[in-house]
């Protein structure tokens, strides 16, 4: 069986991919993370998935090594993340009442032979109607400035929704488990 690693710095996707009880390594994988001239959402996530794994492929060269991107589309337009107050404010604001969806792609690439599978998951975020009072509070509650959509699904921010839709929640939180789990089961890992 070959180690997996983990080409992210995120401590949200480490955790999730702890669920899987499988060991791991991880590292930060050093890309151009830009969006390309016309290049659709779906198409970002993809790439800079695999991307990052295959940054650290020349690193670990007899690993499994799992990339994920992930953004957030709002009537048509990508939101990153927000990095400060002002922009998670006008980012709520904006979700306020409408629906979000979140694009997670996901790429499992062998080292050994340069094989990759990769894939986009979506998760679809209802929003209730949020007054300014309520995203403040919850704002100054989570500070989720480094999230894409300026919100932790995994704490309070569950309380900003009106519901969710799509097939994996941890999709939501930056890595999606049951498509990585069939991802891994190709390539030879079983879990359980």
């Amino acid at each position: 069986m070959s180690s997996l690693v983990l080409a992210s710095s995120s401590p949200y996707r480490r955790e999730l991919l702890s669920r899987l009880r499988q060991p791991f390594e991880w590292a930060a994988p050093s890309i151009d993370e830009a969006r390309r001239k016309g290049e659709s959402a779906e198409h970002l996530v993809r790439r800079l998935a695999q991307e990052k794994a295959l940054a650290l492929a020349e690193r670990f060269g007899e690993h499994l090594i799992i990339g994920s991107d992930q953004v957030a589309v709002l009537d048509g337009q990508v939101l990153g993340k927000p990095h400060d107050y002002r922009r998670a404010h006008a980012q709520l604001s904006a979700a306020s009442g409408k629906s979000v969806t979140f694009l997670t792609g996901l790429a499992l690439l062998d080292s050994r032979d340069g094989s990759c599978q990769v894939d986009c998951i979506p998760y679809t975020v209802h929003f209730r109607d949020l007054t300014a009072e309520q995203i403040e509070r919850y704002l100054k509650a989570e500070e989720p400035y480094d999230c894409a959509g300026s919100f932790k699904a995994e704490g309070l921010g569950i309380s900003l929704f009106r519901s969710t839709e799509g097939s994996d929640v941890n999709s939501l939180i930056g890595l999606p488990l049951i498509r990585l789990v069939e991802m891994l089961d190709t390539a030879g890992v079983q879990i359980p």
